[in-house]
């Protein structure tokens, strides 16, 4: 074995044309591909590889160059084996004119097609990026093979350098670019499912991720995952975060984190994160308020995310927690629009309304007390005539007024009609309650598909009193139980499904709050749910929660 020092001059005509043709690359796939191509042209090695090492020194991507098959995957068996050893210098090229008999990471009867090694390793700064390796030149490597593809490999890491920089770079821009996207989509007017749900299919594509996902609060100090976007995304939703694990870290400290591969952590609890490899947590936070985690997920083996990729995205984060905030203030001012306008619908109804009924009154009493003292019968037909058209007149006024107070949405599907609810909820509770929509026990994203599954299973009749249920549900959260967190859950159970339960609806509102009032059993409010669900043929009952703390209401009405 002999390790050598590079001190190659620039003499060599070859070599500066592959330095040249490598300061032309600001792709980081094209440094590499062109590295593993040059080093073979140089030494007259037959076949050639990089292997791209991540955080860890582990094998990460790997690149080939001139190699069959057979031998590249000779090579792929050579390369772990060699990161397992240690064996290549972090500063020095490597010569083995002839392989250990045995290799530690290699089972016991592997035979390699490798006569002799060159390897280089490929310096970012004062970091190994990656390992050159060269095999079978006839006749061996030499000092000059050596110094000509450690030199190469200088020159590779500048570009490489250059490449993540560029990479980097580009990716502040497409950070920045969605976050601003983000802030303008909410302060337009979209509703906030639909802000969420944006937010994370921007983070998946900009971060380059299979996954992103977005962790709420719900009830009590749970993390539930609520939106979810790309590979696996319909097994995420609904999922519950331990209590001590990572996303809680995140969301209690601010501090995002990277973690190299969810496949392969010791501590990973939640199953459905073992599919994936590398993971980025970014905190949700404004003004030193945190409003939930983001999550980035990759696939197995794909590269690991690093310290310029959380920046960004604790920054897009930022973004779209302030946006939410916005967001939240414009739901208030709507709100307050809503109250002002039903002031104005009451004030009509006792000034035009009960006014006119109050003198349509007055001449019927009139009207008896004529009959009663003998008045001739065309006065009493002329009082009574008066009187009717007074009622009829009263019945449109009525009429119109019931209809702003109907508002728009009550033909929308019931999907969207409950996120109005939930969005409207915000400005009373002085947060966003968790909504879970189930179908057959299945998280529903909000899909034009999925929307229009629940529209088909609840019939308009029943909209209503769903509609109903989750807005006492929430305004009594918001109006005495003083709740931190409110989570709305519906679940529709289809007719003839595979568990044998009959069609039905399941409204379950549950907070943390103080509980139930001990000195009233029943409130009005809880006493229209009740009649509610006696109406329908199905139960309600109101109780505190199941782990004991606030209140959890549960409405269950026949799908019939």
């Amino acid at each position: 074995m002999d390790r050598m020092r590079p001190g190659l001059t620039d003499s060599e005509p070859e070599l500066l044309a592959a330095v040249v043709s490598l300061s032309r690359r600001l792709d980081l796939a094209e440094v590499l591909t062109e590295l593993v191509a040059a080093a073979p042209k140089l030494t007259g090695a037959p076949a050639a590889a990089v292997n791209v090492l991540d955080g860890r020194g582990i094998d990460e991507r790997f690149y080939t160059f001139g190699a069959d098959p057979g031998l590249a995957a000779e090579l792929g068996q050579f390369r772990r084996a060699m990161t397992l050893m240690a064996r290549i210098p972090t500063h020095e090229a490597l010569i083995l004119d002839e392989l250990p008999a045995s290799l530690v990471g290699l089972p016991p009867d592997a035979e390699l097609l490798v006569d002799n090694l060159l390897a280089v390793p490929v310096r970012v700064r004062h970091t190994v990026f990656a390992h050159v390796y060269l095999i079978n030149k006839p006749g061996g490597f030499t000092k000059a093979d050596a110094e000509a593809v450690s030199t190469l490999a200088t020159a590779a890491g500048v570009m490489v350098e250059n490449a993540q920089l560029y990479q980097a770079s580009q990716r502040r821009e497409s950070w920045l670019a969605a976050g601003q996207g983000i802030t303008t989509m909410l302060l337009s007017g979209v509703e906030e499912e639909e802000a969420l749900t944006v937010i994370a299919s921007q983070a998946k594509e900009v971060a380059g991720a299979a996954t992103a996902a977005l962790i709420l609060p719900s009830v009590g100090d749970e993390l539930i995952i609520e939106i979810a976007e790309g590979t696996g995304a319909d097994k995420l939703v609904g999922t519950r975060m331990p209590l001590d694990g990572r996303s809680h870290t995140v969301l209690t400290e601010g501090i995002g984190m990277i973690v190299d591969s969810l496949a392969s952590a010791y501590t990973l609890r939640v199953t459905q994160l073992r599919e994936y490899g590398p993971a980025l947590y970014a905190p949700m936070r404004t003004s030193g308020r945190s409003v939930g985690v983001m999550l980035l997920l990759r696939e197995k083996g794909s590269a690991s995310f690093d310290q310029a990729d959380l920046t960004t995205a604790e920054s897009f984060a930022s973004q779209a927690a302030l946006a939410l905030v916005l967001a939240e203030a414009r739901h208030t001012s709507d709100l307050s629009a809503l109250v002002s306008e039903r002031e104005r619908i009451a004030r009509d109804l006792h000034d035009l309304a009960i006014q006119q009924l109050f003198a349509t009154g007055m001449r019927l009493e009139s009207a008896r007390q004529a009959a009663a003292a003998g008045v001739e019968p065309e006065g009493l037909v002329k009082t009574l005539t008066s009187a009717l058209d007074s009622i009829d007149s009263t019945v449109r006024e009525i009429r119109a007024i019931v209809s702003h107070l109907r508002g728009p949405g009550t033909d929308e599907p019931i999907a969207e009609r409950l996120r109005h609810e939930s969005s409207a909820a915000r400005a009373l509770l002085g947060f966003a309650p968790s909504l879970v929509l189930l179908i057959d026990g299945r998280a529903s994203a909000p899909t034009d598909q999925d929307v229009a599954a629940a529209d088909a299973l609840v019939p308009h009749s029943l909209a209503d009193d769903l509609v109903a249920v989750v807005r006492e549900g929430l305004s009594n959260a918001g109006r005495h139980a003083k709740a931190a967190s409110v989570t709305v859950t519906v679940s529709l159970v289809s007719p003839g499904s595979p568990d044998g339960r009959p069609g039905q609806v399941t409204v379950v509102v549950e907070d943390d709050g103080a509980g139930l009032p001990g000195g009233r059993a029943r409130q009005s409010g809880l006493s229209n749910l009740a009649d509610r669900a006696l109406a329908r043929g199905g139960l309600f009952t109101a109780g505190p929660g199941l782990t004991g703390r606030g209140t959890r209401l549960e409405w269950i009405a026949p799908l019939s």
